[in-house]
């Protein structure tokens, strides 16, 4: 399969990371993260999702597990903030260069805060967009978190 390299790869590939990429079918509908897990046949405890937020004046990226739910609460304190809220969908591609379903935690348009839900702690390979709908990246959790300066937290309900 000859795709085209997304920024994603890009930044990985500088940073001498080794990733692996997943792809997966989709239609005009695009499949949320219990869908994604299943089409790739993988554990959904693997695949963690990008969450884009905005607090009073900056952006923040959250890495979370696919079946968990942000804790705006936990997600505010982790990030120094009083409150933090979810970006409008109509919003996700002028804030990060990525579209809804395709948005991947490298590689956006800035270097947001990121930060990585607790749970990575536990896994040997997490799984992420890729930076476009239908495609994966699969990689080590520390590796994906060194890659954009993220840290870990306990951020989910």
């Amino acid at each position: 399969m000859a795709e085209s390299k997304t920024n994603a790869m890009r930044i990985l590939e500088q940073n001498k990371i080794s990733y692996m990429v997943h792809s997966y079918p989709h239609g005009k509908e695009i499949p949320d993260g219990k869908q994604v897990a299943e089409l790739l046949g993988e554990n959904p405890d693997n695949v963690f999702k990008t969450l884009v937020t905005k607090g009073e004046n900056n952006y923040y990226v959250f890495v979370l597990p696919v079946l968990k739910e942000l804790n705006l609460k936990k997600a505010a304190k982790a990030v120094g903030e009083k409150s933090v809220k979810m970006i409008p969908v109509k919003d996700i591609n002028q804030v990060t260069g990525y579209i809804r379903g395709g948005c991947s935690p490298v590689g956006m348009k800035k270097l947001y805060k990121t930060v990585f839900a607790s749970e990575c702690k536990n896994i040997d390979k997490i799984i992420v967009s890729g930076g476009r709908v239908g495609l994966q990246i699969e990689t080590k959790p520390m590796d994906l978190i060194n890659t954009v300066g993220g840290i870990i937290e306990d951020v989910t309900l």
